[in-house]
């Protein structure tokens, strides 16, 4: 793996990505805290951002599968440069108007990034016994960026001024501009165009997801992690008020990273293709028991153990799952399922994150993780009995 050349390219270029981005979060959460006091206009401009996404994913993913990987991840990474201009004009004049063009042409940029990189990872493998060892790594590079790119945006503002965090992720966008110059990937030869019209349609994306088992199975039970990921922030801050001690807040971040790391680490070793199902189920059980553990948040031991118990579990399951993405959907509709599932985690994270607002206002924390962890039991006793006939009939 590490002889690939595109491999490590890709892998050095996620993570100056994920610190660009960092860089970014941490930028726009200063500048929205200077300039708008409303928590409501503030998730607003972040939804705006999250629906142009949502509204692009179906002609980002039909020009995955149709044009030439590598250009559109050259396209994208000039929108991802030009995008930080906004801010450096939203800084410059206090203008909330040009953040949301930054924030719309970011994730506009990244719906078409994203798809495309997870579409490339398996042309880039030799052997496709090395997907779930790329994927888990991959994961773990996505971690550490997270968390050296945060470190290093929370120096920089401590000891500079909001500008030099733009340029910053300005930088790294340039580098990965230039990285990705030496992707050196072979595709399929393309179709002509009047079999492109034929079939480049975004909705033929469902009736392959529907006729495929294990990759039905896999995207309801994503809902699964969204759960408690959507609203992982709202949730430490909840943990932190009912312990009265604002030092949990690094602990639970701590406990859960590391625990990401090690399950990536891990499952790359104990899953194999046959078990992937039993695996699925299993993890998904881990994560629901973690969520209704959490009805004990008060008690400190517990809650940390309930946030490394997901964080290990969720870091087993999302290169699991990005492995059998890539190995059962077919190649020629990798650009479509993956802006779709781009898509759909975004919708879905977006609805759990208010949700969980509105439940942790009216019936608090420990009731709210009782209702998130039966409601992940039920999606995945679901899966289960709705896809048990087609599984034996493809002798899964």
């Amino acid at each position: 793996m590490w002889k690939n050349k595109n491999i490590i390219l890709i892998f050095i270029g996620e993570f100056i990505a994920g610190i660009g981005l960092w860089l970014g979060i941490i930028g726009n959460l200063e500048f929205m805290q200077k300039h708008i006091p409303s928590d409501f206009v503030k998730s607003l401009i972040l939804f705006s951002g999250l629906l142009a996404g949502v509204i692009v994913s179906p002609i980002a993913g039909r020009w995955i599968d149709t044009y030439n990987k590598k250009h559109i991840l050259l396209y994208a990474g000039i929108g991802r440069v030009g995008s930080v201009l906004f801010m450096l004009f939203a800084l410059k004049y206090e203008s909330i108007f040009l953040m949301i063009c930054f924030m719309i042409s970011i994730q506009i940029a990244a719906a078409f990034y994203f798809p495309t990189l997870q579409a490339i990872i398996p042309l880039a493998v030799t052997d496709e016994k090395q997907l779930m060892t790329v994927n888990g790594m991959h994961m773990n590079i996505s971690a550490l960026s997270r968390i050296a790119g945060t470190a290093f945006g929370g120096a920089l503002l401590m000891i500079t001024s909001l500008q030099t965090l733009y340029i910053g992720a300005m930088i790294a966008y340039i580098l990965l501009f230039f990285l990705t110059f030496f992707i050196d990937i072979k595709e399929e030869r393309r179709e002509t165009k009047h079999s492109k019209k034929e079939k480049q349609r975004f909705t033929d994306i469902f009736p392959i997801i529907r006729q495929l088992p294990i990759v039905y199975i896999a995207v309801v039970l994503t809902i699964v992690p969204q759960l408690f990921i959507g609203g992982f922030n709202l949730m430490v801050i909840n943990i932190s008020e009912l312990q009265h001690d604002p030092s949990i807040k690094g602990w639970l971040y701590t406990i859960e990273g590391i625990g990401f790391l090690f399950g990536a680490f891990f499952i790359k070793y104990a899953a194999h293709e046959k078990a992937y199902i039993k695996w699925m189920y299993a993890l998904t059980c881990f994560i629901a028991f973690a969520q209704l553990s959490l009805h004990f948040a008060h008690i400190k031991w517990v809650s940390l153990a309930s946030f490394g118990l997901f964080g290990i579990s969720v870091g087993c399951f999302f290169p699991m799952i990005a492995t059998i993405f890539q190995t059962n959907v077919p190649k020629l509709y990798h650009g479509r399922f993956f802006s779709f599932k781009n898509m759909f985690d975004r919708v879905t994270f977006q609805i759990v994150l208010l949700a969980s607002g509105f439940l942790l206002d009216t019936i608090g924390l420990e009731n709210m993780v009782v209702l998130f962890g039966s409601l992940s039991l039920l999606l995945m006793t679901y899966t289960m009995f709705r896809k048990k006939e087609e599984l034996k009939s493809e002798g899964a």
